[in-house]
């Protein structure tokens, strides 16, 4: 992300936490809601809570309250959203909305819900010094009440999942063209966990270390390691809570350690776009586990999909069939540790279609997901776009080759270059970014700066 649109980013959460008005009236409280261009909203504010300089606690954003700008809005309601999977094609959609038309939805976090937290994220953030107001409503619900597929903390996926949304006219073999217009944290707080076996840095089956590391290496440490009692808040996993402030007008989280706080901006993107690509037998399946990114995007962990962003998602069943998950407050490119700073967020999007031949949409974008932002285009790479089925690939050189290619036919099919001379370019001028080393199938993404092309 450049400077300019960092201050962009940063000026659009400001003024998303700055305003707050009441539920809309077509919503209500803790319940699912769609609501349509034009319908009428109360309007009385409440500010940001105090604080010295500068530094006072943010707005909560409770399900249907706040500023909602979207022609619809969508909250997770535990009878509704998936846990740990994405929607399968032929899923039952739980919104439906036009092509061009912009939704609101309030993604939710699973930090502070899971099973090794305790499942309680009233008692688990009481223990970070966070009050019960704060605490988000959808947390407390869906931690409870979900039962859509049983839980297996060591199988399943971590991610609450909203949707599928389907979008008229939609249809397989078209795109669909995923922009975010805003994301806006809904807690002044979010978490960052370290899981045994997980992350960059994994201890191996029966006590082994990976390739390139000692046992001494591992993080968490082995001798912290509980998953043999098969209680998962035994486990020993390690969860860092972030409060987050505002300094010199920009959000930061503040980690505290023995060298004192530590601080870093903040970055609000959806870690998980996806739409429908795989049919699955049950909604617990394996081929729609939510922890691998596939063709049809989903857990794809690229920190540059923040507002101002556009991302490209080839469709595969009617409607799109679109959801999101993983809302980040934070993230450094790779993730190592297993997780971004994750925090829930507001976030709008505007979902268009485009057919095939569509004059601005990346020919790429057709058969694989592609992005770009403000001053980049972003053509990516994954190491297993399957998924699970087949067999699980986890190696960065794959997903590092994809996306090369990628890049390559974007630059020849779309902006005409000789292939030699843009694999040249690339050698040269672009970057290419790890986007995550932790959910099994890995990422790659470039980035090729607009400003170097001047048809751009």
């Amino acid at each position: 992300m450049s400077a300019a649109e960092g201050r962009e980013a940063a000026e659009t959460i400001e003024k998303g936490i700055g305003r707050r008005a009441l539920l809309r009236t077509a919503a209500s409280l803790g319940a699912a809601a769609t609501v349509t261009a034009g319908a009428p909203v109360a309007a009385t504010a409440a500010p940001r809570t105090g604080g010295r300089g500068g530094r006072g606690r943010l707005e909560v954003l409770q399900p249907g309250t706040g500023r909602i700008t979207g022609d619809h809005y969508l909250s997770a309601q535990a009878d509704e959203v998936l846990w740990g999977y994405v929607p399968s094609v032929g899923a039952e959609p739980v919104l439906e909305m036009g092509s061009g038309q912009t939704v609101t939805i309030d993604a939710l976090s699973h930090e502070g819900i899971l099973e090794d937290q305790g499942r309680d994220p009233r008692a688990y953030f009481a223990r970070q010094g966070v009050g019960r107001g704060e605490v988000l409503d959808d947390a407390v619900a869906v931690a409870r009440d979900y039962d859509r597929t049983p839980r297996n903390f060591d199988v399943d996926g971590p991610h609450v999942v909203l949707g599928p949304i389907y979008v008229r006219g939609a249809r397989p073999g078209d795109v669909l063209k995923v922009e975010t217009l805003s994301a806006v944290p809904r807690v002044p707080y979010g978490v960052v966990s370290s899981r045994h076996g997980k992350g960059a840095l994994p201890q191996g089956p029966g006590r082994t270390a990976p390739a390139g590391l000692t046992l001494d290496e591992v993080m968490p440490p082995v001798a912290t390691d509980g998953r043999a009692s098969g209680d998962p808040t035994r486990y020993g996993n390690v969860s860092v809570f972030t409060p987050v402030e505002s300094r010199r007008g920009r959000l930061h989280g503040r980690m505290e350690s023995a060298a004192g706080a530590v601080r870093f901006p903040l970055n609000p993107f959806m870690g998980m776009m996806g739409v429908a690509s795989a049919p699955a037998p049950a909604l617990n399946a394996p081929q729609v586990n939510s922890i691998p990114p596939t063709l049809g995007g989903g857990n794809i962990d690229i920190s540059l999909l923040g507002p101002g962003s556009t991302f490209y998602l080839p469709v595969f069943d009617e409607g799109a069939l679109f959801y999101v998950g993983d809302p980040h407050l934070a993230m450094g490119d790779g993730e190592v540790a297993l997780t971004a700073l994750e925090g829930s967020l507001r976030a709008t999007f505007r979902l268009t279609v485009c057919r095939p031949g569509r004059s601005g949409v990346p020919s790429v974008a057709y058969r694989y997901p592609f992005a770009e932002n403000r001053s980049s285009w972003i053509p990516i790479g994954l190491s297993d776009p399957d998924g699970v089925l087949g067999g699980q690939v986890s190696d960065l050189d794959v997903a590092m080759r994809r996306a090369v290619v990628n890049a390559l036919d974007f630059l020849q099919d779309d902006l005409g270059m000789e292939r030699a001379v843009a694999y040249a370019y690339l050698s040269a001028a672009a970057d290419f970014v790890v986007s995550q080393v932790v959910d099994r199938t890995m990422g790659v993404h470039a980035v090729i700066p607009k400003s170097h092309f001047p048809r751009s």
